[in-house]
C-alpha cells in the first residue's frame, strides 16, 4: 500500500517559498469528458482527492477553465478548509467556448476574472501559484510577447491576490522576458520520455532554482516507443506510467509531477512509483525512445 513515507522517497523541491512533495496531482481529469462538464461519477472526484492529500500529496494542479469552475469547486469541497502545507497550483489566459472548444483569454479583463473566479470557486484570499498559459498555440509553444498578460498578473500579486507567478506552454524567450517582469517560480511544457526538446531548458531552470512541471507523461508516443515502455514494464513487474513518472523523477530534481487520474487504485499507483527503481538496462531502453525531432 503506497504511504505518506513512500512518497517522500521521491523527495521535495522549492515551488516559491513552500516546499511540496515531487509527485504531485493533475485535477484536469476530476471534469467531464473533454475537460468539461461535472464529472461521471463526483463521489468518486471527493475520494481520489481526499486519498491524495492522505497519502502525503501536498501539491494541487487546477485551474478553473476545467469544466470550466468544475474543478476548482470540486477541490473546494473535497479538502476546504484546506491544509497548511498544501499548495495549489492554477492556470489562466485560457477559457472555454460552449462547445467546449478551448480560447485565449489574456486581456487585462480576462486574466482580472480569471484570478477572481479562482478565488471564489477554490475558497481562498489569495493563490499560492499562478501560471500564465500562453495561448499563442493550443498545441505547443510558440513565440509571442508575454510582457502584457505578466504586467496584469504582477499588478494582481502586488495587490495580495497572487503569492507566485508561473508559466505554461512557453519558449526558452518567453521565459527571459517574464523574469524581467517578475519572479517566475516554475515553467509547465509538454515533456516526456519521447518527447524531450526541454533538454536544455530543464537543465537551465535547475540551475536557477526553479520548478519544471511536465505534463502528457504518456503523451504522443509512436507504436515503437509504447512497446519499448510496455517491455520495460512488464520486466519490472510495474505500469508503463509508473515507469514513465519514475524515469522523470529520476531526470532531474526539479522536475515536479501532476499525474492525474479520477480512480483512486490509478491514484496509488501513480505514487507509488516513487519507489520504483529503474536499473541500468532499463534506463538506457528508456533513454533511447527520445523522438530525434
Amino acid at each position: 500500500m503506497t504511504n505518506i513515507d513512500n512518497i517522500t522517497k521521491g523527495g521535495a523541491y522549492a515551488l516559491g517559498n513552500r516546499r511540496v512533495n515531487r509527485l504531485g496531482y493533475g485535477a484536469m481529469q476530476l471534469a467531464g469528458p473533454g475537460v468539461f462538464g461535472p464529472p461521471r461519477d463526483g463521489n468518486a472526484a471527493l475520494a481520489v482527492l481526499r486519498e491524495a492529500i492522505a497519502l502525503g500529496v501536498n501539491h494541487i494542479d487546477t485551474s478553473d477553465f476545467y469544466g470550466p469552475h468544475i474543478t476548482n469547486q470540486i477541490i473546494r469541497q473535497a479538502l476546504h478548509p484546506y491544509r497548511a502545507d498544501l499548495t495549489i497550483v492554477t492556470k489562466v489566459g485560457a477559457k472555454r467556448g460552449a462547445d467546449a472548444s478551448w480560447l485565449p483569454a489574456m486581456s487585462k479583463e480576462d486574466l482580472s476574472q480569471a484570478v477572481h473566479d479562482n478565488l471564489r470557486n477554490l475558497g481562498v484570499d489569495v493563490l499560492d501559484v499562478v501560471n500564465l498559459r500562453s495561448m499563442f498555440s493550443v498545441h505547443g509553444p510558440a513565440e509571442g510577447s508575454l510582457e502584457e498578460p505578466l504586467t496584469v498578473l504582477a499588478e494582481l500579486q502586488q495587490r495580495g491576490l497572487i503569492r507566485h507567478i508561473g508559466l505554461s506552454n512557453v519558449t526558452p524567450t518567453q521565459i527571459g522576458e517574464g523574469q524581467r517582469i517578475c519572479q517566475i517560480v516554475c515553467v509547465q511544457n509538454q515533456y516526456n520520455l519521447a518527447h524531450r526538446a526541454d533538454d536544455a531548458l530543464i537543465d537551465a531552470l535547475a540551475r536557477e532554482g526553479i520548478a519544471y512541471v511536465p505534463f502528457f507523461p504518456l503523451g504522443g508516443f509512436s507504436p515503437l516507443q509504447s512497446a519499448t515502455l510496455s517491455e520495460v514494464a512488464t520486466r519490472l513487474q510495474a505500469t508503463p506510467m509508473q515507469v514513465a513518472l519514475a524515469w522523470l523523477l529520476r531526470r532531474s530534481p526539479n522536475i515536479l509531477l501532476i499525474p492525474g487520474t479520477s480512480s483512486v487504485l490509478h491514484l496509488r499507483e501513480n505514487l507509488a512509483s516513487a519507489e520504483l527503481v529503474l536499473p541500468d538496462d532499463a534506463i538506457a531502453a528508456l533513454d533511447g525512445m527520445a523522438d530525434p525531432t
